[in-house]
């Protein structure tokens, strides 16, 4: 069984090569990347990263504010679209393509079938975005099939709530939010009656920072009359929604990252992901669900991963920036203990700040030790964002995000690592991070130890230890059959020398014997060394700055 690594990319900032960039640019201004971008040769060095799935984040069409009218797709209104380019996640058409991502925009679909199908080409699987809780103010489909009606299109808009309604509605109230919407523009934008807000703002008024250029979906929950649900007979969004995954699974895309999947009510859920996985056996539903109490049901309703934000993640983060020590490291995963395998880990995704950012680490190069952790510690997933394993920093202020750490989702924009690494033009410091990630990443694929072996956490009998300080180094054990791997990170910016105690209990539960002189080789630097397997001896080893060793030794 291979262990899953997951790629997330924005095409539209993949690609794109115009350096002369203006702050709030337009596509004319600051160009965009395309999936024609992603070529044979690109494809083929993003799988020797050592990933097994790329995650095309933002190919659906969603609202923007560049105009394609001249193809037969709806302008969007300004006021309701955030950045030039506008948020994927502001659907605006989920049977259609971004045609901001094609050459030329009236093949946008068939350019995403070729990138599919170059994908898999190269070794790898598709997953693209599914977006279920809210659509852009002004959906509409213009690529819907022959017979599909549109979301609202039945709605009675004077009901606040109805089952059967797509929407949630304000009866005769205007959309009028608590902040000025127009900003002084000729023709202001008009809802009549105003639909609820995409993160659970039932009112006309959102604020500035409500998800205000979104529309709440509609499952039959009421949630202004107490929260009761409506799921008998079924609510039209379910069978809507459903409908749209399926007809994605026709395209040959391999999965789904679920955005805000918990806004959704499991029921629905649970009646949707076993109809498309027996149409598609093997589907991936990934969930993104910051709800520790709701992760077994979720999972029981079918996600294969939910991201583990709220407690490895937020964990990881801290012992980076030493906030915690390296112990809290164990809490987080047994936090989980029994769902760990179904746990999608990550250092940075478009959401989070960058690693290397002044609002996070400052430097790439601190996110080793985690990257080595989260990668190695268990056999669930792990996720690279594009950028992160050159230490892009995000600090630019490229318009409506601004300078926030995060690279941006709402503008168009070239990223300075994600340009210098498709020119062949990064330092030698960004090389040599991106050799770690190359390294680390494929020792979690080639090493069953790693995708299918048992766990072992040396931390409990390291916390006492004069010769271990388990505020800055991690340590645990991976074993499959006769081959076991030991090792260890280190947070600290200091090289150190430490001894690693293996209790007794671990020779138990690893069914291993004593074992002197046995030797061991590190995968990062293929440094050999003999150590001696015993529960009255420490094993003595070097740990590298901000760096780790994964030994690997025969039985």
């Amino acid at each position: 069984m291979e262990k899953i690594i997951i790629y997330q990319v924005l095409p539209r900032l993949y690609g794109n090569r115009k350096t002369n960039r203006v702050k709030g640019g337009s596509i004319k201004e600051n160009g965009c990347g395309r999936l024609g971008d992603f070529t044979k040769s690109d494809l083929a060095k993003i799988r020797q990263l050592g990933v097994t799935h790329i995650w095309y984040t933002g190919v659906l069409r969603h609202a923007t504010q560049t105009d394609y009218t001249a193809f037969g797709i709806p302008k969007q209104h300004p006021a309701v679209v955030k950045g030039k380019a506008g948020s994927p996640y502001a659907i605006a058409d989920y049977y259609d393509i971004d045609p901001d991502l094609a050459k030329h925009p009236a093949d946008r679909v068939h350019e995403f079938l070729t990138l599919v199908k170059r994908t898999h080409n190269a070794g790898l699987k598709v997953i693209i975005d599914f977006v279920p809780n809210h659509v852009a103010r002004q959906y509409h489909s213009v690529a819907k099939p022959e017979g599909v009606k549109d979301l609202g299109e039945d709605d009675n808009v004077n009901m606040g709530f109805d089952p059967q309604n797509n929407f949630y509605y304000c009866p005769g109230q205007p959309f009028a939010p608590s902040f000025d919407l127009q900003q002084g523009r000729n023709a202001p934008y008009y809802e009549m009656p105003a639909k609820a807000t995409g993160n659970d703002h039932f009112d006309a008024h959102p604020g500035v920072n409500d998800w205000y250029e979104t529309v709440k979906l509609n499952y039959g929950v009421d949630y202004m009359g107490g929260h009761a649900c409506h799921f008998d007979p079924l609510p039209d969004t379910w069978k809507k929604m459903r409908d749209i995954v399926m007809y994605w699974t026709t395209t040959g895309i391999d999965g789904v990252r679920c955005d805000m999947a918990e806004m959704v009510p499991v029921e629905f859920w649970k009646w949707m992901i076993p109809q498309i996985k027996e149409k598609v056996p093997g589907f991936l539903f990934i969930g993104e669900v910051y709800n520790p109490a709701l992760y077994h049901q979720f999972l029981d309703a079918g996600f294969d991963y939910l991201y583990d934000k709220v407690g490895m993640y937020d964990t990881m983060r801290a012992v980076i920036c030493n906030q915690k020590p390296a112990t809290a490291i164990t809490g987080a995963w047994q936090a989980v203990n029994d769902i760990n395998d179904h746990m999608l880990y990550f250092l940075e995704n478009h959401d989070e700040q960058r690693l290397a950012s002044t609002f996070f680490a400052g430097d790439g190069r601190k996110g080793i030790p985690a990257l080595i952790v989260n990668t190695l510690l268990n056999t669930n997933p792990f996720m690279v964002y594009n950028g992160e394993e050159y230490g892009e920093r995000g600090m630019d202020n490229e318009g409506f995000s601004g300078c926030d750490g995060r690279t941006t989702i709402f503008d168009y924009w070239c990223v300075d690592t994600i340009n210098r690494a498709m020119r062949g033009h990064l330092t030698d410091d960004e090389k040599a991070l991106r050799d770690m990630y190359q390294k680390v990443l494929n020792i979690a694929l080639s090493e069953t130890a790693v995708s299918e072996g048992q766990t072992f956490d040396l931390m409990y009998v390291n916390n006492a230890s004069e010769d271990f300080n388990p505020s800055r180094q991690y340590t645990f054990i991976r074993k499959y059959k006769k081959e076991l791997m030991l090792i260890a990170a280190n947070f600290s910016d200091k090289e150190c020398e430490v001894k690693v105690n293996i209790p007794e209990h671990a020779f138990d539960y690893l069914k291993m014997d004593y074992r002197h002189n046995i030797k061991a080789t590190d995968l990062l630097t293929g440094e050999v060394q003999t150590f001696d397997l015993t529960a009255g001896k420490p094993v003595q080893m070097t740990l590298p700055a901000q760096g780790g060793r994964v030994w690997k030794m025969k039985l």
